[in-house]
């Protein structure tokens, strides 16, 4: 193990509002933008244009279908997390281990989030960067090699419906051993 002098270890629900923080921005613009939909949705049914109607309808359903996408998502990405954090843990800095969370933006701010904790930050950002990655690549890169991903059943449970992942460690309780 070369963890010998472990960072000190935020709370689980810190690592996890660092792990989401661009999705927790989205959640917020989605839930501010469903209320403003919602408003007008209550105006338009005081009119009788079925057109409009539908409209606002279809606008505060996008959004607000968006509110649980995003917390699923960012269950999800916490999984993600946990389970980076043990890989890192156990084997170091593994150009595997960092490849497997290269896909997109909030699997890779998962995995840097891991290795943060643990250290090794700047080796996770430098491998990312010599593979291409830039600040500004938001959308996931199968998004842009596969138009039809929503239809994908690997897009679905990955994103939103990964498995619950138990960490195998508890780093709080390792790291006064490791430091002392």
């Amino acid at each position: 193990m070369e963890f010998v002098n472990l960072p000190r270890q935020p709370s689980a629900f810190i690592s996890y509002l660092r792990v989401g923080r661009l999705l927790y921005y989205s959640l917020f613009l989605f839930i501010l933008e469903s209320w403003v939909y919602w408003i007008y949705l209550k105006a338009a049914f005081q009119k009788d244009n079925l057109w409009i109607q539908g409209f606002w309808i279809w606008c505060f359903l996008f959004s607000f279908v968006h509110i649980f996408l995003v917390l699923m998502d960012g269950w999800s990405r916490y999984q993600n997390y946990k389970r980076a954090k043990d890989q890192f843990f156990e084997y170091g800095f593994r150009k595997r281990i960092a490849a497997n969370y290269i896909i997109s933006k909030c699997q890779r701010e998962a995995a840097l989030v891991a290795a943060s904790e643990l250290g090794i930050e700047k080796k996770v950002a430098h491998y990312y960067k010599q593979h291409g990655v830039k600040w500004f690549h938001y959308i996931p890169y199968f998004m842009v090699k596969d138009p039809l991903f929503l239809l994908r059943k690997a897009f679905w449970s990955r994103t939103f419906l990964e498995r619950s992942y138990t960490s195998k460690f508890n780093f709080k309780e390792l790291q006064p051993k490791l430091t002392s």
